[in-house]
């Protein structure tokens, strides 16, 4: 393999040097016939065989010496300004494909090369930095899809070994059953959201627009959680304005609202409020859905849309990190804004803004 790549390197080297040669020969060659009609024109010499000759063998080596020397300056130029990078492109890329996506290329200097090639270091660097972060968020998602689907598995196996039991009485035996059921619940949840996030973050699923009332579609979602309000007491606050159209896709939005409410109704406690208000401009439709529940600090609000996150680790067992993420991404995808505003121990506010047109 090597002696096959040094015959093709010397192979190369003397088609330059002959495509130099005849270059050289043939400017030096109409350079000469022009020196010599104008000489002979002003001048009128004698030209005979054995100087024409002589002429010839000197301006024959001549040629054949710039054309060597123009073929080393020029095999020296190619090897550093553009074997070197390409050959540093190259390493890197293979490093890349091996699984290294820490690999940076250092940039040519701009008195070896022009920017030319600059401009693709700069893009493959840009290239490698993107892999390595899409390559980390890969192995965070498995390490945290692994670590939740931990819990409801357990559980389901230790209830499921609790039911072997011959002598378990009917009342435990339909508990037991109840927390297998939960387990299995949670983990299609989890796995139906995951579908969903994916083809979100992946363009699967476009918008699809349609002119609707907000209003009614969030007094429709809010209703779905009558029971859940009503079991654990809490009072429901409303102030949506009525006849406020948005064009947009129904059923991306009622994933928002739900998710928005039952974050509300999760973190509330007995006796607590609700409030969920619509207001609107020219522009956007504003919905505010507020809770006075635990609330968050500042640190755990700036990762609350992350995937898997989950600040309040007490109500994990009643949720999997990723309805928020799903609500952040379909907000994106309708070009609308989500903010959020929480006080420890007074409760939380979600506002988003939807485009009207």
């Amino acid at each position: 393999m090597k002696k096959e790549e040094m015959f093709r390197k010397i192979l190369k080297s003397v088609n330059h040097f002959f495509a130099f040669f005849l270059l050289v020969a043939f400017v030096i060659t109409c350079c000469t016939m022009l020196f010599v009609s104008t000489l002979r024109d002003t001048l009128q010499p004698t030209l005979t065989v054995e100087n024409i000759s002589a002429a010839a063998k000197v301006t024959f080596w001549n040629v054949a010496l710039l054309s060597l020397i123009i073929t080393v300056i020029d095999a020296v130029r190619r090897k550093a300004t553009v074997e070197h990078p390409m050959k540093r492109i190259v390493e890197a890329a293979e490093k890349i494909v091996r699984g290294d996506f820490s690999v940076r290329v250092k940039p040519q200097s701009k008195f070896v090369t022009d920017d030319s090639f600059n401009q693709v270091i700069e893009c493959f660097n840009t290239m490698a930095e993107e892999l390595s972060g899409v390559e980390t968020l890969r192995t965070d998602f498995i390490a945290n899809v692994s670590h939740e689907m931990k819990t409801p598995l357990a559980v389901i196996q230790n209830y499921g070994m609790l039911l072997q039991d011959p002598e378990l009485s009917g009342e435990k035996r339909i508990e037991y059953a109840k927390g297998v059921t939960d387990g299995a619940r949670r983990m299609a949840e989890m796995m139906t959201n995951i579908l969903k996030l994916n083809r979100l973050e992946n363009q699967q699923i476009y918008p699809k627009a349609e002119t609707f009332d907000l209003g009614e579609q969030l007094c429709e979602c809010l209703l779905r959680f009558e029971n859940v309000w009503e079991q654990a007491k809490i009072e429901i606050d409303t102030d949506i304005a009525e006849s406020i159209s948005v064009n947009g896709d129904q059923e991306l939005l009622e994933l928002v609202w739900n998710n928005l409410f039952s974050n509300a109704f999760k973190f509330t406690e007995a006796g607590g409020t609700v409030s969920v208000s619509l207001e609107a401009d020219e522009n956007y439709a504003v919905v505010k859905v507020k809770d006075t529940g635990c609330g968050m600090s500042a640190d755990v609000g700036a990762h609350i849309f992350e995937k898997f996150y989950q600040g309040d680790t007490s109500h994990s067992v009643r949720g999997n990190g990723l309805g928020l993420a799903l609500v952040k991404r379909v907000v994106d995808i309708l070009r609308g804004e989500i903010s959020v505003e929480s006080t420890v121990g007074v409760g939380t506010t979600f506002t988003v803004k939807i485009r009207r047109v």
